[in-house]
């Protein structure tokens, strides 16, 4: 139960870290909602396999 909540906040963790990356790079390019629509969708997407890792090390150790 625990695993699954730091997964879950994790993942919000990079949405929100992604739109704000998203916002710094491409913000005034594409547009400052563009890009952070971009970027809280491809955050978690770099975020989650750390994650997992992090998450199945602290479970076996």
């Amino acid at each position: 139960m625990k695993c699954l909540l730091l997964f879950l906040m994790a993942c919000v963790m990079g949405a929100i870290g992604g739109a704000v990356g998203g916002m710094f790079v491409g913000g005034k390019d594409l547009g400052y909602e563009l890009a952070a629509m971009m970027g809280a969708f491809f955050g978690p997407l770099a975020a989650v396999p750390g994650v997992v890792v992090g998450l199945l090390l602290l479970v076996v150790v």
